[in-house]
């Protein structure tokens, strides 16, 4: 029999029904979020889809705050979106701001919710991660194999290949990913990361735009091609550094293209390192309100 999908908007009047007395059977995972939030809706939209690939081992639960405010501050949400997870009736788990997919997946592991491919997956990015690239291959081989409908495996396997430089392979691999894999995040990212090796391709190339800028530092055509080849070899904080220095001298054209540029990078890279995305977001943010 299948599972039912455990998803609920939930106010006052049932939060004792729907989350208190749930959680006692099962984790409930609460999200006070705004409906006007872009956040807040793609967690949730991650956290709806989790709900569908575990149905019935967890609840989700919205929490709109604006039509909620008794909650809001009884439960003292100050930020949004903001997560807190209700076992046994008690709030075990709390976090303000926005949770990646990866994130809440780990944070589901830790209450015996997730999929064995999954987990050899993560394990599997950890040592491509720390330079065991052979051995990761190995293990996603393994996960593919354990379930071969988990596309999760085949796109972090083309993250390996572009990785290492093996982009034939890592282009045969994202073409046969389903049209809606490609169209989430971690799908946009890997067609950046294509797109970006394709424009570096069509460069002079790395080290002579480098030569040409030794000898000509105000050449921002070169400095502009230069970080599209620094973000084909995966060198971003290079990359983010001569996007910077083109923004800085605010003399030419390729100002707005610098801008745009950076703003493409860290959206190509938030799905992997939403970390480092957010930094550079900040960054482009107090030069361009300065």
């Amino acid at each position: 029999m299948e599972k039912k999908v455990l998803v609920f908007e939930v106010g006052e009047s049932g939060f004792d029904q729907y989350v208190i007395q749930n959680s006692l059977k099962v984790p409930v995972l609460v999200e006070f979020m705004g409906v006007w939030s872009e956040p807040c809706v793609m967690m949730s939209n991650v956290l709806h889809d989790l709900a569908d690939e575990f149905a019935g081992q967890f609840i989700f639960a919205k929490v709109d705050i604006d039509e909620q405010p008794e909650l809001v501050k009884q439960y003292a949400v100050k930020n949004i979106p903001t997560l807190k997870v209700f076992n046994q009736g008690e709030v075990t788990f709390s976090q303000e701001g926005q949770l990646q997919e990866e994130e809440l997946r780990v944070l589901l592991k830790g209450m015996g919710i997730f999929n064995q491919s999954d987990d050899l997956r993560l394990q599997a990015r950890a040592k491509h991660i720390a330079g065991d690239t052979s051995e990761a291959i190995i293990m996603m081989s393994q996960a593919i194999k354990m379930e071969p409908s988990n596309t999760r495996v085949a796109m972090d396997m083309v993250q390996i290949f572009i990785d290492i430089g093996e982009m034939e392979q890592a282009k045969g691999l994202f073409n046969k990913l389903p049209k809606h894999d490609k169209e989430r995040d971690m799908g946009k990212s890997l067609l950046g990361q294509f797109t970006f090796a394709e424009l570096a391709a069509n460069t002079e190339g790395q080290e002579a735009l480098q030569q040409t800028l030794a000898k000509n530092p105000d050449n921002n055509d070169a400095r502009f091609d230069l970080a599209i080849c620094l973000v084909a070899a995966h060198d971003y904080n290079s990359a983010i550094d001569q996007l910077f220095t083109v923004l800085q001298t605010r003399s030419d054209d390729k100002e707005g293209a610098a801008k745009e540029m950076i703003i493409t990078i860290t959206n190509m890279l938030a799905p992997n390192d939403a970390e480092l995305a957010g930094h550079y977001r900040q960054r482009l943010s107090n030069l361009l309100n300065k």
